[in-house]
């Protein structure tokens, strides 16, 4: 595998929708019912263009022997208060965090199911972590589906509550708020 990392572009947008809609789908299905999934991706689940343009969204992508990509998972972090939902998710707060008070928003992690526990998720988890802490957040936090528990947990996330996340039409979305402590990086030393 020859995968790269760097920052999501808005001219991406619609390959980052399908990759999303590939992720969920393919991956949540034994978490949630189909009607679950397919209302988030109506409500919740999707795009941050807010990410996008602060630069907080990375794009994972495998370059081929051709040296053609493909790209084969997406997440990021915030400073905003926002902790999940994309753009059409109405309960957004875009206002500013404080680092010395405040954790960034670990959000919008999709792997595509072809690509799944190769590592991908990992990558980008750790360079968001990175990214958060030179920012000078010490703490991180999500809002994590139940697909995504035992990934973070693995990474050191420890279960804050558990709510359900209103979908519409009676459905809700089971998810998990999630957090961990970092410590300042120090680009120098890597």
């Amino acid at each position: 595998m020859n995968i790269h990392i760097r920052l999501a572009r808005a001219r991406e947008i619609g390959a980052l929708r399908e990759l999303i809609e590939a992720s969920v789908r393919g991956l949540q299905a034994g978490d949630y019912s189909p009607a679950q999934l397919e209302q988030a991706l109506r409500t919740v689940y999707g795009v941050d263009t807010q990410l996008i343009a602060d630069g907080t969204y990375f794009a994972a992508e495998e370059t081929g022997p051709t040296g053609a990509t493909v790209l084969v998972g997406c997440g990021g972090w915030s400073r905003r208060k926002t902790l999940y939902g994309g753009d059409q998710f109405a309960g957004r707060e875009d206002s500013l965090l404080d680092p010395a008070t405040d954790a960034a928003k670990i959000r919008a992690f999709f792997v595509h199911p072809a690509w799944a526990r190769r590592g991908i998720g990992g990558m980008i988890l750790e360079t968001c972590e990175r990214a958060a802490a030179a920012a000078g957040f010490g703490r991180l936090e999500m809002g994590a589906t139940l697909t995504g528990v035992p990934f973070y947990r693995a990474k050191g996330y420890r279960e804050m509550d558990k709510t359900e996340v209103p979908l519409g039409d009676g459905l809700s979305l089971p998810i998990t708020r999630m957090g961990k402590f970092v410590q300042a990086w120090d680009a120098s030393s890597k």
